[in-house]
């Protein structure tokens, strides 16, 4: 019966103090935040967001928008604008100009299947392009390849979107 006295006490103080969860009242920390139903598909997903406008030129030129709208699922590490801009300019011009080399890159940082975070775990992961990125998951957070894991579980209609902060390049 105390035990019982005492989760209702926490739960009415939860209430009180606005808190979701038990768990938070208790100091154990906020819940998940609540993932709002994907209404979009990967790429307008992406575009929406307004960090994406380089990807999504990208994408287009590569002949790749049909396929991401496509029913997936796909799990895709986005790199934003600003990731895009660590590239210099000419080489980035250059990956634009060659349809090959740049469908390439883009397939390097799409998975097959719906990856999202809680899922992953450190180790190779495959690509759509055929080779595997090495994930590290620690205290310290996520990485690609090397790239950090900026934003998590960004949900679409065919898939999940991973924000990262550096372009990914196969070998």
């Amino acid at each position: 019966m105390t035990k019982c006295k005492t989760l209702i006490v926490a739960v009415a103080a939860a209430c009180a103090a606005g808190v979701t969860s038990v768990a938070a009242a208790q100091g154990y920390g906020a819940p998940p935040a609540a993932t709002s139903a994907a209404k979009a598909d990967i790429v307008d997903t992406a575009v929406s967001a307004g960090q994406f406008n380089t990807l999504a030129k990208a994408l287009t030129v590569a002949g790749l928008v049909p396929t991401l709208k496509g029913p997936g699922p796909f799990t895709v590490f986005a790199p934003t604008d600003a990731a895009f801009a660590k590239i210099p300019a000419d080489q980035l011009n250059a990956l634009l100009a060659d349809k090959a080399a740049l469908t390439k890159v883009l397939t390097y940082h799409v998975v097959p299947g719906k990856a999202v975070a809680a899922d992953v775990k450190s180790g190779p992961l495959k690509t759509v392009e055929g080779q595997a990125l090495n994930v590290d998951v620690s205290s310290m957070g996520v990485t690609v390849n090397g790239a950090k894991v900026i934003k998590t579980d960004v949900m679409a209609t065919n898939g999940v979107i991973h924000v990262i902060d550096t372009v990914l390049m196969p070998k």
